[in-house]
């Protein structure tokens, strides 16, 4: 099999870019248009887990990502999507609204553990494979001086949960049990070995 030269990757993220530069895997966006409702595929269903619920979004993503190159008549290269929900045992914890969503979510995490859960899908149109990454990081007890600083600091808005585990929210963090990568949005070893099997091994 000959490998691929790039990837799309179809994130926003800049951690995500981060880490595919890191494991030096060539990749160029692949992002909506104006004319798709991205945020509609993010919607929850009623009942969902949250690790169901972030590989479904992450395959919908992958859809969608697939039927842009075709619709944009890109050049053919394998896709990678990824979704991160942060969990408080049943409960997802998505992007804050507004300030008051993100106070909410922070005083949930304040002096508990959660799950942060990674799901990544890699297709190139023909096939599709997709791996799931779950850690466990435990919060020591907050102040609402801090969960105000921090909201006022604009960090929580945009990530899931309301922080990032690379921002001063590290401070709080007691203990991690899992991927440090996949809390930041890209598991960097399941990443690997998806890539692996389109041709593109680290």
């Amino acid at each position: 099999m000959t490998a691929p030269a790039f990837i799309y990757l179809a994130s926003q993220s800049p951690r995500r870019r981060q880490l595919l530069d890191q494991l030096g895997v060539r990749h160029e966006l692949l992002l909506p248009g104006a004319d798709e409702d991205a945020e509609a595929l993010e919607a929850t269903l009623p009942g969902e887990r949250p690790e169901a619920y972030c590989a479904r979004v992450t395959g919908a993503k992958l859809d969608a990502a697939l039927a842009r190159r075709a619709a944009r008549t890109l050049v053919s290269a394998p896709i990678l999507c990824a979704d991160t929900t942060v969990a408080v045992d049943d409960l997802i914890l998505g992007k804050p609204a507004d300030e008051a969503d993100a106070r909410r979510m922070l005083a949930l995490l304040s002096g508990r553990g959660h799950r942060v859960i990674t799901a990544v899908a890699v297709s190139d149109g023909l096939r599709r494979e997709a791996a799931l990454n779950v850690s466990q990081v435990d919060f020591a007890p907050l102040s609402a001086a801090q969960i105000d600083r921090y909201v006022a600091s604009r960090e929580p808005f945009g990530k899931a949960g309301g922080y990032a585990i690379q921002s001063q929210a590290a401070a709080w963090i007691m203990n991690i049990a899992g991927s440090y990568s996949g809390i930041m949005g890209l598991p960097l070893f399941e990443t690997a070995q998806l890539l692996g099997k389109f041709g593109l091994a680290p």
